[in-house]
């Protein structure tokens, strides 16, 4: 009875908010001289006795001193590392958002490349999921043909995931693990652009360095490759819901799991992206009902939302053929139905 009338609480806070949280579309400004002026800064931060307009040095000394993994997200997972695959546990949100973001990745990605493999739609292509904890989102990737590469920090998870893959001989082949971080990854990587497309999916508010996770991302992404990024907004009603409710109240989540200062607006998250030569195609809010477990589809981004970019190519015509073709007038009835 309590959840059921927290929920209806929770589900006309939302409606409230709805309106005016909605985001905003991008789409025809530019944030060129925002991005000029913070990349600017950075250079002259990481590489003070070169001039300001050298790229490659402020590039090179990030990737080698900064780091995406905060130690204490590390001991938290290391925690629950063998709860990953209990459906009713601390993850089992995660399960259940297997039913927006498989689709979500799968229709986007058959969109950009067009090709149609009957029975594994993702046939040929190469995806790093990472963060990727016990495989809930890599296994359903190698489904789907996709050779899959889930890397993660924490030691005991990817023991979980390799664990569980074993007992399913079809996947073996598909899907492999290493634990790792992403920048460990791109430096063992040599060449540019080794992936058709990454996946990171709750994992940008558990990062210690966005901008070097993006960089990095751009590193091991081939040129029209794409970035699949699921999050939570910042906002008041994100820490409401998202933490007090699903944290503290229903426990829907372990307490501790998330902190809102790290938790990122699609705008700013749009303007990082843009910022290291990424173009975000779509944008969706993403919704998780605690009384029936289930998540769906919103216009608004106020607590949970998915992103899709591409990295733009050199040739400017390609980028304005793709995105075309990944940007349907309907995109949200034909892709989120």
């Amino acid at each position: 009875m309590f959840s059921t009338k927290l929920g209806r609480l929770m589900m006309r806070l939302y409606s409230r908010k709805q309106t005016a949280v909605c985001r905003v579309p991008l789409r025809g400004f530019s944030w060129a001289a925002v991005c000029r002026q913070r990349s600017l800064r950075q250079q002259r931060i990481a590489c003070p006795k070169t001039q300001p307009h050298i790229l490659s040095c402020y590039t090179s000394a990030r990737s080698s001193s900064q780091n995406t993994v905060d130690p204490n997200e590390v001991r938290r997972f290391q925690l629950l590392a063998s709860k990953w695959w209990d459906e009713q546990g601390e993850f089992a949100a995660l399960h259940s958002m297997n039913d927006l973001r498989v689709p979500f990745i799968r229709d986007n990605l058959l969109n950009v490349h067009r090709v149609r493999h009957p029975g594994q739609p993702l046939s040929g292509l190469r995806i790093l999921d990472v963060g990727c904890g016990g495989g809930l989102l890599t296994e359903p990737l190698g489904r789907l043909g996709a050779k899959v590469l889930g890397i993660d920090p924490v030691d005991d998870s990817i023991s979980t995931a390799q664990v569980h893959v074993s007992h399913d001989p079809d996947l073996q082949d598909w899907v492999s693990y290493q634990a790792c971080t992403l920048e460990e990854l791109s430096e063992e990587v040599k060449e540019d652009g080794h992936f058709d497309a990454i996946v990171a999916s709750e994992v940008v508010e558990h990062l210690a360095d966005v901008d070097t996770f993006t960089f990095c991302c751009k590193q091991v992404l081939k040129p029209g490759g794409s970035l699949f990024i699921t999050t939570m907004n910042k906002t008041n009603l994100s820490y409401v819901l998202g933490i007090v409710v699903a944290e503290q109240l229903l426990r829907i989540v372990p307490s501790g799991t998330h902190n809102w200062e790290k938790f990122i607006s699609p705008v700013d998250l749009e303007r990082l992206l843009e910022s290291y030569g990424f173009s975000v195609q779509s944008v969706q809010g993403m919704l998780y009902n605690p009384v029936s477990g289930a998540w769906s589809w919103t216009n608004s981004t106020a607590i949970n939302y998915a992103l899709h970019a591409v990295k733009m190519t050199d040739n400017p015509e390609t980028d304005q053929t793709e995105e075309h073709t990944s940007h349907p007038e309907n995109h949200g009835a034909a892709t989120h139905s």
